[in-house]
């Protein structure tokens, strides 16, 4: 039982602080984190974005990444669609008794290399055990803070006419990847989560123009949900052209399978991007350059007529409304 998460782990005696120590002090090691105080206390200068999520994805090991990384690329990118530098994370687990200490620490090495390429620390968390078949292995809960450059308003209520939409690369891979991996499904090439942490992207896209309007990552429920937040929160239209979405073979083969639009399918690497026209080239050339942002492309934009509609223009010409998702298409997904 030397490799097992105990319930006693989770008992705040002497087994929860050698976990704590060993598995997460150790290898998140800062100086902010080393105090073990029940809060952590910081300066900053500014304005702040704060966020929080949580993260019950099933398996918790998937192509491309797990539920630790996740943890980390999902929180920095909720911060950044705001425009903001991230700069630290709290990090909470709820562990299933039984759940292999070795497992833990791969999570938690995962979590280390993603906070080092996002450039965030972690300051705080905290850890619960409960009993076997409470919990499917492991769940995370995080929050997230970060700096707002001065001068930067971006929010989703700040789409106008005429402005260009911009996406960052392909659509579905995480979705597809967490659910292949979940019912042993295989391709011929080689299929990845696209899970990364986009803050730097963002910060090049912000250099390159300051006037950027609204900034979406399209995780649950897709493109389609997102666009429809997006138009909804502005009182205006979207018009998107399918050709210019990027879909892999792979995604679009196991969609075409399981009978869902790739426009509904999870992201956790991507973003959607809505800029002035006349920005439009500068925020794109600038995209390109990062190696999150290769095959960003211009993919729509926003009118004013029918206010809260999302229109895809299809690769046969014709005109199709793109809904929000009603229902949800993979459940935890992330």
């Amino acid at each position: 039982m030397k490799d097992k998460i105990l319930l006693a782990h989770g008992s705040g005696g002497k087994l929860a602080h050698e976990l704590v120590e060993k598995s997460f002090v150790k290898a998140l090691a800062n100086p902010l984190l080393a105090k073990l105080d029940d809060s952590a206390v910081f300066d900053f200068s500014g304005r702040l974005a704060f966020t929080t999520d949580s993260y019950v994805v099933s398996p918790i090991f998937f192509p491309g990444g797990d539920i630790g990384k996740l943890a980390v690329c999902g929180t920095v990118n909720d911060l950044a669609m705001s425009g903001a530098k991230p700069l630290y994370l709290s990090l909470s687990f709820i562990i299933e008794e039984g759940l292999p200490q070795s497992e833990l620490e791969q999570i938690v090495d995962s979590v280390q290399k993603a906070a080092g390429e996002a450039g965030v620390e972690i300051i705080t968390g905290d850890t619960k055990v409960v009993h076997r078949g409470s919990a499917d292995k492991l769940f995370i809960n995080t929050a997230g803070v970060g700096i707002i450059p001065e001068g930067i308003d971006i929010s989703g209520d700040r789409a106008r006419p005429g402005d260009k939409v911009i996406l960052s690369g392909t659509i579905g891979d995480h979705g597809i990847a967490v659910i292949s991996q979940r019912e042993g499904m295989s391709f011929s090439t080689k299929l990845e989560s696209d899970c990364a942490p986009l803050g730097d992207l963002v910060a090049e896209m912000v250099n390159a123009s300051p006037n950027i309007h609204c900034l979406r990552d399209p995780t649950r429920g897709g493109l389609a949900t997102s666009l429809n937040e997006l138009a909804k929160q502005s009182g205006v239209s979207i018009r998107i052209e399918e050709e210019k979405i990027s879909v892999r073979e792979e995604v679009l083969a196991a969609c075409e399978m399981l009978g869902f639009d790739p426009l509904h399918v999870a992201n956790e690497g991507k973003l959607v991007a809505i800029v002035p026209d006349g920005d439009a080239d500068k925020v794109l050339k600038a995209m390109r350059k990062n190696k999150y942002g290769k095959s960003a492309a211009i993919i729509g934009e926003v009118r004013a007529e029918k206010p809260g509609r999302v229109v895809m223009k299809t690769v046969l010409g014709a005109s199709r409304i793109v809904d929000m998702l009603v229902g949800d298409l993979l459940p935890r997904i992330c």
